[in-house]
């Protein structure tokens, strides 16, 4: 019996030590796979105002909602107006519609909604993951429907994938 305790507390002293290691040793990681400065403790994302030439009214409020909701749900960083430990900020510079499959008779098949976001970031503690880069995503949806029907389920499938590529871009390092 003693023998079986004493080899509990070693491997619950191994197991520790281990999971510590693991969690601690080169930043915080979480289950989504965010990799955290050991320091970084808010996020502020600014408002990503609409540069792009065909605007749409709701995508600057719709993109920034859910950056600042990806990194709520999907880290332990709390959200600040100002000067986080991780900036966000940018612009949308791309909105547009273009046919892309052209069948018989010179009509276009498909259409392709394609949305491009710059994003700058800047991690005040880890200041080698900043990055100014531009991210761009499209969907497809048949010509014979008008963008009106499908515009805001499009819309939130490509601003979720672009936040999703922001996200990967300046926590995710795998």
């Amino acid at each position: 019996m003693y023998i079986n305790i004493k080899k509990n507390v070693i491997l619950s002293i191994v197991f520790f030590t281990f999971a510590q290691t693991l969690l601690f040793g080169c930043g915080i990681y979480s289950f989504t796979g965010a990799s955290l400065c050991p320091e970084d403790k808010t996020v502020s994302v600014k408002y990503f105002v609409n540069r792009a030439p065909l605007i749409n009214p709701a995508l600057s409020q719709e993109f920034t909602e859910m950056l600042k909701d990806k990194f709520s749900t999907q880290t332990v960083l709390d959200l600040t107006n100002i000067d986080g430990d991780l900036q966000f900020e940018g612009e949308i510079t791309g909105y547009s519609v273009k046919a892309m499959e052209i069948a018989k008779g010179q009509t276009a098949k498909t259409n392709r909604l394609t949305i491009s976001v710059t994003v700058r970031f800047k991690s005040i503690y880890c200041p080698e993951k900043n990055f100014d880069k531009k991210f761009s995503r499209y969907a497809d949806f048949p010509s014979e429907q008008s963008l009106t029907e499908v515009e805001a389920g499009l819309v939130n499938e490509i601003i979720e994938q672009i936040s999703d590529d922001v996200f990967n871009e300046a926590v995710v390092n795998w």
